[in-house]
């Protein structure tokens, strides 16, 4: 990305560094004329200088740049801004529709009579193939590879359609399958820390590495001082193709971080405290940012695994500035020398580098953890941000047993398996996975799960028969330094094999559990569990066998894996017997903080990262052996069940038509609090007997190539099918069951929700969603708005929304509306029945009042208040032209 700033203020500086010299815009100059802003938080900084760098009078004007100063004063504004990142960052879920849309982009272009190079990326993309691998096969030395095979049998028309967008569009790399997780390889090998890029005069400019990411975890990289979160896909599509990220100017939380971890304490107890606390506090829409003397204790590692879970904790990032910590990785990681040299003098430059001796910055709010006082947790059964000690986990599950899951009188229930030679009950570990990017971009964890491992092995233990166990790793660079430190036979001894390197169980492609085990769990209706080092654990995930998912340490991923169940307190009870007849307790197996240290720095090497990363986009033999052309337009291959044209632009023209009143539109689903985008757009698993289950038989697909909902993104008929398709969602219009069903009103019919809405949409009658708090939690899913505004829905009124959410529907031409205080689903009364009226759609304004009007099944009337969350003016222009794609479109063709 070029500085195409007109520079009003006279900032434009030099610097040289290593015998180079680079442009900059400096900031202390800007403050010259803005004012002090010694004490702006860092994160604003790295905004600050972004307007700065692309001020031009227009999209961004120097009461911009002002306004941002003036923050410091009310430490909160209304002001909108237009930010402009220097790259995007997508993973292959995500990736693929997006590749997608830009294909049907380039058609409906043509279409338009405009030009086909103009939907090119002019930033740079980079698209890491990380999501696909399923744990198929699992403990044995055969695992990876069989793993890949599979892989690649599976998704190889997803593969030759991203190598038809490597070959097609500009700007826009892929790395390939069994690489690593993309938000590993922005940390280790992407990211840079400061970004540069020629400028108008041919001197190259240099600026702070900035990136939005079509996965709500691109915040770890906040972690190495990179601003960066996750947006939706079609938000992600905008910025490749010139769009600036239209936002609010934020506020931010400082998140104070005093003393050090006691010892045995993991990153795993300190993120997973960090998200509870952050989460009770509230930080939706915000930004937050580490400061403190105990940031001097966090290896970078540590503070990667923090931000990464901002999604979790509900902010918008998660930043840590950059100081010598920031160096030593990049050092580390085997970045050029002059990058890192370059990072450093900027950095300096432009007060951009963590001063301990200098005052602490100027914040919204803060608040304080003095990391002495974390203690070994878990968090779950059902949301990354339910922390739960150690040491209480039994009884906590117990209980949720009988008060949630309704088992009670029958907790200690144990039924046998066909054909195996144990019994399986309530609460025990089906699957225990260390995987995900949270934790295995950490070698602390990753390393004292393979002393767990040595230490159990030499007492002989291993994991019990029912146990699903799986290692996935962030990165290549994880074998290789378990290797060098001798402990991948360890953990290979007790069934922790390499699976592959992805997302895996996290993402739900935790594989199918042993049919015998399925049938036993459903046919007995077990309460079973899994126990996997990831951030989200959201129902129906993990695993479509499992009500109970717990997030934990790698180390304590493989002592449940030993212990089997989460029914039994594990700090005080034996994990099992040794080959001496000895019982084994966690203590015995558990390692000190030196021995984790002294591996780490005995094993990992700069050599290893260069290594593994000197050709990052070539790929193996598989990848390298899909041949396709490079054509402009891409040729869709109708009998595709992984890749379709989707109807977006279908008619459109350069005149966006008026948006119409919502006029008695019939709600869809009635929804409760906490609704991810999950229960709205599931990623994992497809039913036999669902709508998308059918559509695929009907396409002559076998159940054993169903495949998961995100492999299947980039076909819009299987995941509006799939929308609403949760198998633990619950719609309040059919009170006591669970799943994707809802009643179709004019008959009283209890159907899925795509059969009702196909009802509908034949029959004209636009839908509404009314839902709780919190709704849009989790991932940057785009399909969970796609997939909502091709059933129908024209409308979503909840009592509060997650960022990425609300702005998706708004993307997709749904108007996302608020309920205010004392107004909500419950005191309205709603059971599904109604008619909703919202008339002045076309003339809306950003976060005005909105009067809804609703009409009983009885006849009788009554309106409330509601507030557009249509936030900016930009946001108003994509609702009004039908979604921010048709919006960009027409403004290219133009």
């Amino acid at each position: 990305m070029t500085a195409v700033g007109q520079d009003t203020l006279a900032t434009r500086s030099t610097l040289t560094v290593g015998g180079k010299t680079v442009a900059y815009y400096s900031l202390p100059k800007a403050a010259e004329t803005l004012g002090d802003i010694s004490r702006l938080p860092f994160s604003m900084k790295v905004l600050l200088e972004n307007l700065l760098r692309f001020e031009d009078g227009s999209t961004v004007t120097v009461d911009d740049l002002k306004a941002m100063v003036e923050w410091l004063t009310e430490r909160t504004s209304e002001r909108e801004i237009q930010y402009r990142p220097a790259r995007v960052l997508m993973q292959d879920f995500t990736g693929v529709p997006c590749v997608v849309d830009l294909a049907a982009m380039r058609d409906a272009m043509t279409a338009l009579g405009g030009d086909t190079a103009k939907i090119n990326p002019l930033v740079p993309v980079h698209l890491v193939i990380d999501h696909s691998v399923m744990v198929d096969e699992f403990g044995t030395p055969k695992a990876f590879e069989q793993n890949t095979e599979i892989e690649y049998a599976r998704n190889m028309e997803r593969y030759e359609f991203l190598r038809w967008g490597s070959k097609a569009l500009d700007n826009f790399k892929v790395v390939p399958p069994g690489t690593g997780i993309c938000h590993q390889v922005n940390l280790e090998n992407l990211a840079q820390t400061v970004w540069t890029s020629a400028g108008v005069d041919g001197v190259e400019v240099a600026y702070p590495d900035t990136c939005v990411g079509t996965d709500s975890h691109t915040t770890m990289v906040n972690g190495l001082g990179v601003l960066g979160w996750g947006v939706g896909g079609i938000e992600a599509e905008a910025a490749m193709l010139g769009q600036p990220v239209s936002m609010l100017i934020p506020e931010v939380v400082g998140f104070k971080l005093t003393g050090v971890l006691s010892e045995g304490i993991t990153a795993t107890d300190l993120v997973l405290t960090v998200t509870q606390m952050l989460r009770a506090k509230g930080v939706v829409g915000r930004f937050v940012e580490f400061y403190g003397p105990g940031l001097d204790a966090l290896s970078l590692a540590d503070r990667a695994t923090i931000a990464n879970m901002a999604p979790e904790y509900g902010a918008t990032c998660g930043f840590f500035p950059v100081d010598g910590a920031t160096i030593n990785y990049l050092r580390l990681t085997g970045r050029e020398d002059w990058q890192i040299e370059l990072v450093e003098a900027y950095a300096k430059a432009q007060g951009l580098w963590r001063d301990p001796t200098l005052p602490d910055p100027v914040f919204t709010d803060t608040l304080v953890l003095d990391m002495t006082t974390v203690q070994p947790s878990l968090a779950g059964p059902k949301r990354p941000q339910d922390r739960v000690l150690l040491s209480n986990m039994d009884e906590n599950f117990n209980t949720e047993l009988a008060t949630g899951y309704k088992k009670s009188g029958a907790n200690d229930v144990r039924v046998d398996v066909e054909g195996m030679d144990y019994q399986i009950g309530h609460g025990d570990v089906m699957i225990a996975a260390i995987t995900s990017c949270t934790n295995t971009s950490n070698p602390s964890v990753l390393v004292a799960a393979g002393l767990v491992a040595r230490k159990a092995r030499a007492l002989g233990l291993t994991s019990k028969p029912w146990v699903k166990t799986s290692l996935s790793p962030g990165s290549q660079v994880v074998t290789d330094y378990l290797d060098k430190a001798k402990l991948t036979d360890d953990l290979n001894s007790i069934g922790f094999n390499l699976t592959g390197y992805g997302c895996m169980t996290c993402i739900g492609n935790s594989g199918p559990l042993a049919p015998a085990i399925s049938k036993s769990i459903a046919d007995n209706d077990l309460v079973a569990a899994s126990v996997l080092s990831g951030n989200r654990n959201f129902e129906g995930r993990v695993s479509p066998d499992l009500r109970a998912n717990f997030l934990a340490s790698p180390p304590l991923v493989v002592a449940y894996a030993l212990k089997g169940t989460v029914r039994e307190d594990i700090t005080t009870e034996p994990i099992g017997e040794g080959t001496d007849g000895k019982k084994v307790y966690l203590k015995d197996i558990w390692p000190t903080t030196k021995e984790v240290s002294d591996t780490i720095s005995a094993v990992i090497d700069s050599d290893m990262y260069r290594t593994r990363y000197a050709n990052v986009f070539e790929g193996d033999r598989k990848w390298r052996g899909i041949n396709v052309e490079g054509s402009a337009t891409y040729t869709w291959n109708p009998g595709s069940t992984y890749v379709q044209n989707p109807p977006y632009f279908e008619g459109m023209t350069m005149t966006p038509a008026p948006v119409q009143d919502i006029i008695e539109a019939r709600p869809l689903a009635i929804l409760g609090d906490s609704i991810t985008t999950d229960h709205i757009s599931p990623a994992g698993s497809i039913k036999v007997d669902s709508p998308a289950g059918r559509y695929l038989n009907e396409h002559q697909v076998s159940k054993t190539d169903f495949n998961s909902y995100g492999a299947r993104r980039g076909n819009h008929e299987v995941m509006m099918r799939g929308t609403f398709a949760n198998i633990r969602i619950k719609n309040e219009m059919v009170p006591g069951i669970e799943g994707g069903m809802t009643k179709y009103v004019p008959t009283g019919d209890v159907e899925a929700i795509y059969d009702a809405a196909q009802k509908y949409k034949a029959d004209g009658t636009p839908l509404v969603i009314f839902a709780g708090k919190e709704y849009g939690t989790g991932s940057s899913r785009d399909w969970a708005a796609k997939g909502t505004t091709l059933l129908g829905v024209r409308a979503v009124i909840a009592e509060s929304f997650e960022r990425i959410h609300r702005s998706n529907l708004v993307g997709m031409g749904v108007l996302p509306l608020q309920f205010q205080d004392g107004t909500d689903r419950k005191t309205l009364g709603l059971d599904g029945s109604e008619l909703v009226t919202i008339e002045n759609v076309a003339g809306l304004r950003p976060r005005q009042m909105v009067t809804v009007k609703i009409k009983r099944a009885n006849g009788e009337e009554l309106t409330f208040e509601a507030r557009c969350r249509i936030d900016t003016v930009n946001e108003l222009d994509y609702f009004l032209n039908g979604g921010i794609l048709p919006y960009v479109l027409r403004k290219l063709a133009a």
